[in-house]
């Protein structure tokens, strides 16, 4: 049986075209579905919302974090991919007694090409993977040639995960790298990770826009609308989160709705 080499530089051992995969990952769920796995995808989480298909047919295990153990083992998958950060480390290492798990890290778009192209091949989709990969590669590209004919440069963005506490992106996310590829900067850059950011806070920094994603906290316009009421001064947006943190195959259309956003900022 083949071996693979995961993004936390782990050896796991599969069976060669794996029939019966569980994705633990929403994002990587969808991308299993472009890859054209169809049928040999057999348990997908809860917030495996895309495509509708599969989250209307597919055996559920649960959710990203508190996922069933004992669903996942009467699957008896011979290939479970999860995430180091979607995913709790305790439920990852339960699975990896009983079956090989392939595990992915993701902190930028090269992280992302790379476990896409990694997924291709421990399921024996490499081509279609690498048609995956150019066509983002592609629209990235062209991402950079629209960023320089428009004055966005160097914009300051607080992107907002969380209502209470507030919580908001730092540095070594993938968030943050989408936002400097649209030539936005994230204003706590100095902070690791998914830093809470005291109301007070906010108020100092220097900031062009404030960001309210759709995920995980599912902001809405009466948020927006109170956000603006105490920063008159900072243009206040929503966004969807899906273009920001899907690491998949979603990064296809992500390039069309960072343009569309970042036209809106002219207004």
């Amino acid at each position: 049986m083949p071996n693979f080499t995961d993004q936390l530089n782990r050896t796991i051992t599969t069976v060669k075209s794996p029939m019966k995969i569980v994705s633990l990952v929403p994002s990587q769920t969808e991308l299993l579905f472009d890859l054209g796995l169809g049928d040999r995808v057999i348990g997908i989480t809860k917030f495996c919302i895309y495509p509708a298909i599969w989250f209307k047919k597919k055996k559920r295990v649960g959710g990203t974090k508190d996922f069933n153990l004992e669903i996942i083992r009467s699957l008896n998958p011979d290939l479970i991919i999860g995430n180091k950060e979607e995913n709790t480390e305790e439920g990852l290492k339960g699975l990896m007694k009983d079956f090989p798990v392939w595990i992915s890290d993701i902190k930028n778009l090269g992280d992302a090409l790379e476990m896409i192209n990694e997924v291709g091949k421990i399921t024996d989709t490499e081509y279609k993977a690498k048609e995956i990969i150019s066509e983002i590669e592609t629209n990235f590209k062209s991402l950079i040639t629209f960023t320089k004919r428009y004055p966005f440069s160097k914009k300051r963005v607080a992107y907002l995960i969380w209502q209470n506490p507030i919580i908001s992106i730092g540095t070594h996310t993938f968030i943050a790298d989408m936002l400097l590829r649209c030539d936005l900067l994230p204003v706590f850059s100095e902070h690791n990770r998914y830093p809470e950011i005291p109301l007070n806070e906010l108020m100092e920094h220097k900031i062009d826009y404030l960001f309210l994603s759709s995920e995980p906290f599912p902001f809405k316009e009466k948020h927006r609308l109170e956000f603006e009421a105490q920063f008159p001064e900072i243009k206040v947006i929503l966004v969807d989160g899906e273009y920001f943190s899907w690491y998949g195959s979603r990064l296809i259309k992500s390039p069309t709705y960072f343009r569309a956003l970042l036209s809106s900022l002219k207004d």
